[in-house]
Order: C-alpha cells, then structure tokens, then sequence
C-alpha cells in the first residue's frame, strides 16, 4: 500500500491543513489508519480492507458507465458520487450485467 502526507491531502481534495489533520485524527482514535510525526500516514489493516472494499464499489460503477457508454470523463466524475450512495443490491446487479457482457465478449461500449 501507497503512503501519504498532510500536505499531499489537503492539495488533493483541496482542503485546509487543519481539516486533513482533524479527519487524519478520527481515523487514527477508529483504527484505519497509523502515523508518526513529521511521517507519512499509513493504514491499518482494517483501512486497508476498508480501502479494497471502496476501491471495488468504485471500479465496479465505473465500469458499468462505461459498458452503457457513458463518455470516459463523465464515467470517472459520476462514480466519484454514485459510488457513495449506491445500494448493495444495485451493486450486485451491475457485476451480473458486468459479468454477462463480459462472457458474452461484448466490447466495452454497447
């Protein structure tokens, strides 16, 4: 796993120092992730597991906009959101669809 640093969070999500080090601070005392100072923040195991099952939604709704064809930049956009909010049981149904194309060899964009 990557590591990271205040600086490197806040410039990417485009928030202060303070709030990065406020969030980095409840998710140390909920054990998901560890840090020194003045060193990168690492996560725990459980962040770890936390990160994969996120990483998964996300792919998993990305892929599906792209099977219906929704245009590269749009597809990453609306996954950032979608993948927020949706159910497991949507979830589930967009694998199937994912995987029925898929052993069907359909190309990516219907």
């Amino acid at each position: 796993m990557g590591e990271a640093r205040v600086v490197d969070l806040a410039r990417r999500l485009g928030v202060t120092h303070v709030t990065v080090n406020r969030t980095i601070a409840r998710l140390k005392r909920d054990g998901y992730v560890n840090t020194k100072p003045y060193r990168a923040i690492f996560l725990t195991e459980r962040g770890c597991e936390v990160a994969d099952k996120c990483r998964e939604r996300h792919d998993t709704v990305l892929a599906f906009l792209r099977r219906i064809g929704v245009p590269e930049r749009a597809a990453e956009l609306d996954a950032e959101g979608i993948e927020h909010h949706v159910s497991p049981d949507t979830l589930r149904a967009f694998q199937r669809i994912l995987s029925q194309s898929r052993r069907a060899g359909l190309p990516i964009h219907l």
